[in-house]
């Protein structure tokens, strides 16, 4: 797993198998995001069956295959929807593709498993909506920073005990490495990444929903700039924003693309819980100049101070419960309520967002 680049990020558990070998089949297509890898580690970790892999490009499906060799390169798309064997298919296409993949694969009666954001637009999600009610499939999302960190695994677990009594307030910093020359021109399109609220901030937000046991929430304020890439007109390098839930928790974050070349990882992402009775501080990929590993965990509350190092000791259960899930027809893993809210969250969160350097005009006029 590369530890300098986000886009690659793609962590290997230990083996937690939920159904027997063969029994869950999945396929992996649109690989235009290095997450596709996380995902697919993920679902095989838990026993899913790797069986097809398509892309338009051959060589990201012979990248592809170096990693998972066992898979089968399917001659086109319509070959894996027409598969009845393949339940679910993983993809992580460009952002505002992703919305008419995911009708086409539910068209056809699989699953959906996409990376986020899942959405560019209201009216995607709008559709999306739509297409579940017709066709009864599920269309899951890839929250990485909180599904695939160890440490961010074992924080939901401390909430649900009640470590820090009753959450208020979440913090989340979501800093990447840009690496612009190994990133693809979609990247530098805001029609087709949707903006840095909406891609990056997904994560925030989704974090911020389920630390606090939101199902509603209020956008209050967003910001977004482009402070230092003039080179990319369309690339936000810096975004926040302030949201309330229903019941009365607040959140703010920030994300940027503004990690330094000496920092040894491709971002110091952190979360800060605040309860009634307690708080903990996340650090997910790095401890600055103390540690190169990730996943520690700060917890103080009544019975004092603790630090947990969690890589290797937690693991990440929503694989096999998503499989589980949709064997099932159940909603363990994340509810799609869950999902789709903390996609909807972002898009507002995009669409109303106050651009800076057109805010500072103001001041030189």
């Amino acid at each position: 797993m590369s530890r300098q680049d986000g886009m690659n990020y793609a962590p290997k558990g230990k083996i937690n198998r939920v159904v027997k070998e063969g029994e869950f089949s999945f396929a992996a297509m649109a690989l235009d995001h290095g997450h596709i890898y996380g995902m697919c580690n993920g679902l095989i970790e838990a026993g899913a069956s790797l069986k097809w892999v398509f892309d338009q490009d051959p060589k990201k499906v012979e990248a592809f295959q170096q990693t998972f060799p066992q898979v089968k390169v399917a001659s086109s798309e319509q070959e894996i929807l027409d598969d009845s064997k393949v339940e679910l298919v993983a993809a992580a296409a460009i952002p505002s593709k992703r919305c008419e993949l995911g009708l086409r694969v539910m068209d056809h009666g699989k699953d959906y498993f996409t990376d986020k954001a899942p959405f560019t637009t209201l009216e995607q999600l709008r559709l999306a909506k739509q297409k579940i009610k017709e066709t009864g499939m599920k269309y899951m999302v890839y929250y990485s920073e909180r599904l695939h960190v160890e440490s961010a695994v074992f924080a939901g677990q401390l909430i649900d005990e009640g470590a820090i009594g009753k959450v208020i307030q979440v913090t989340g910093f979501g800093p990447h490495r840009l690496n612009a020359p190994s990133r693809p021109d979609w990247f530098f399109q805001e029609k087709y990444y949707g903006g840095i609220l909406c891609d990056i901030g997904s994560h925030q937000i989704e974090q911020f929903l389920y630390f606090t046991k939101n199902k509603e929430a209020k956008v209050l304020s967003s910001k977004v700039a482009n402070y230092n890439n003039p080179n990319y007109p369309e690339l936000e390098d810096f975004g926040d924003a302030t949201l309330v839930g229903e019941n009365g928790s607040t959140h703010y974050f920030r994300v940027d693309w503004f990690t330094p070349d000496g920092l040894g990882t491709w971002g110091d992402g952190r979360t800060f819980v605040v309860g009634t009775e307690g708080y903990i501080e996340i650090r997910k990929y790095i401890d600055v100049a103390r540690e190169n590993s990730g996943d520690h965990l700060y917890l103080v509350n009544a019975e004092g101070e603790k630090h947990f190092s969690l890589s290797g000791q937690v693991g990440y259960p929503f694989f096999g419960e998503f499989i589980l899930d949709c064997i099932n027809r159940t909603e363990n893993a994340m509810t799609q309520e869950h999902a789709f809210k903390a996609a909807e969250l972002c898009l507002l969160a995009q669409k109303q967002a106050i651009r800076i350097d057109e805010y500072t005009k103001v001041f030189n006029q």
